[in-house]
């Protein structure tokens, strides 16, 4: 399926991908057609899961659960290492997907690629560390003369939801992680990229993936809600917007759950900081994949000495920043999802300029397109400050207080991640302790991300921390054993009086 699909990607054809449900690609359901944003044509056709294909899915998944936990952590590690290296080896073609489909650049695609070859390598890795415990039961007294150890079994079934802007990587995320804790895994995938989940998954299966440990399915919110209220489902991994993270949580009920939601990331420039530097950074990152990330640089809070500086050092650089064709490797910005989309910050900048901002650059668009746009200094009931834009939209406003700076970013019912320019130790560790967010980046945007790390948020932004090592506490449970009148540690309360 992998060469299939790649091999259609390069010509002007539509791509065709099916489900791959019970070790079989193929379907029966109404086609499900993604239109390119910038070639507005359909570029990818999938087929809607049906109901009956998601109960056989569910079944099939619940009974090859036990069969996947079988295989041995090194054995996993060995199947996600062969993927890694053929994510590397396919880095252009799955590229040149990402682009058709979404409108990312090439560049910013073969960089997602690089990091699903990262991400399953750090799988990998992962799965051969996991363990267990033996616990310090004896440390009270009815714990003298018995042993507990613990180890991390698969939860069994896993189902992973994918959102479009980063969908090979974050099923990388998802899938891998939980492949590597011992489970089989349902995955959802975007409408916004079938083809390029459905060549993720086929890489996954040609690199020794069992057919067992993994069913695809396609479609809208509808098959979503039926796969999370499903019985057979153990865990659900979802990223997306706080609103269907609300509705994955309503309809999964007592399940486990990790959910990556929203953002509104603030960063702030301190008056100690290197404004071109920083404003150089900003603007690299604020507009990568179009703004269309929940870490994405919306709210920039600069000292007041620094502010016209930054800006104008900012603007310079938005200046140098190539819009256009996807599909050319000099493209900086490409197109974000689809046009509404790209109307929505050009509604907002429209509303920011009637509440006394200036709109510097930008401002407009041409279908998907969203020219990179700048709002300098919109009030705090702006929303382009208030709400996530996810688009290529930054918001720049000075700032007086360090004190007070903090609490209007921690405003936002959002809190993923944030970015601050300084070299005082003291402004770092204030602001690690009292910003409301899962993460702080010093000296960089909040737009900066490792995938071996723990990332997530806090309020509405979500809980559990996808990264390997962290979605694998997820995806496993902790299972006790404990050995009564049997001990590691040694019986007697005391030394007996005849061994003095």
């Amino acid at each position: 399926m992998l060469q299939e699909v790649l091999k259609a990607s390069d010509g002007t054809d539509v791509v065709d991908v099916f489900p791959f449900v019970a070790g079989a690609w193929g379907g029966v359901g109404p086609p499900l057609e993604r239109t390119g944003p910038y070639l507005r044509r359909t570029v990818s056709r999938a087929l809607t899961a049906t109901a009956e294909e998601i109960d056989r899915a569910l079944t099939r998944a619940r009974a090859y659960a036990p069969e996947v936990a079988t295989l041995a952590p090194a054995a996993r590690a060995d199947i996600l290492e062969a993927a890694s290296r053929n994510a590397t080896a396919h880095r252009d073609g799955l590229a040149r997907l990402l682009a058709l489909e979404l409108g990312k650049p090439l560049k910013d695609s073969r960089t997602e690629i690089d990091r699903v070859a990262a991400t399953f390598a750090v799988c990998a890795a992962e799965a051969r560390r996991i363990d267990g415990e033996l616990l310090p039961v004896a440390g009270w007294p009815t714990g003298i003369g018995h042993t507990a150890l613990t180890y991390r079994a698969p939860a069994g079934v896993a189902l992973a939801i994918t959102p479009f802007n980063a969908p090979a990587n974050l099923l990388a995320h998802k899938l891998g992680a939980s492949f590597a804790a011992g489970n089989t895994t349902l995955v959802k995938a975007p409408p916004q990229a079938p083809a390029t989940s459905a060549a993720v998954v086929a890489l996954l299966l040609d690199s020794g993936l069992p057919p067992q440990a993994v069913q695809l399915l396609y479609g809208y919110g509808d098959i979503g809600a039926a796969l999370c209220a499903a019985e057979q489902v153990d865990v659900i991994s979802f990223t997306g917007s706080a609103a269907t993270g609300n509705a994955v949580a309503r309809a999964a009920g007592a399940k486990r759950l990790a959910l990556e939601l929203g953002g509104n990331a603030a960063t702030i420039v301190c008056e100690d900081a290197d404004p071109a530097q920083a404003a150089t950074v900003c603007a690299r990152t604020g507009y990568s994949n179009s703004g269309q990330s929940c870490i994405s640089v919306q709210r920039v809070y600069v000292h007041r000495s620094l502010y016209g500086d930054f800006l104008d050092a900012f603007t310079a650089v938005v200046d140098t920043l190539v819009v256009g064709d996807p599909l050319d490797d000099a493209t900086d910005v490409g197109s974000m999802v689809d046009e509404g989309a790209a109307e929505r910050v050009v509604q907002w900048a429209k509303e920011a300029a009637g509440l006394g901002a200036k709109v510097l650059r930008g401002g407009t668009r041409d279908g998907a397109t969203a020219a990179p746009t700048i709002v300098a200094d919109p009030p705090p009931h702006a929303s382009v400050v208030v709400h996530e834009v996810f688009g290529a939209l930054v918001a720049v406003m000075p700032y007086d207080d360090f004190d007070t700076v903090l609490d209007q970013c921690n405003s936002s019912r959002y809190g993923l991640q944030a970015g601050l320019f300084t070299h005082d130790i003291t402004r770092i560790l204030t602001a690690w302790r009292r910003l409301e967010v899962g993460g702080l980046i010093v000296n960089g945007s909040s737009n900066f991300r490792l995938d071996h790390v723990p990332f997530g948020g806090v309020k509405d932004s979500g809980f559990g921390r996808e990264a390997p090592r962290w979605l694998i506490d997820d995806y496993t449970v902790v299972k006790t054993l404990v050995l009564r009148g049997l001990s590691v540690w040694g019986e007697n309360r005391e030394l007996p009086k005849e061994a003095l």
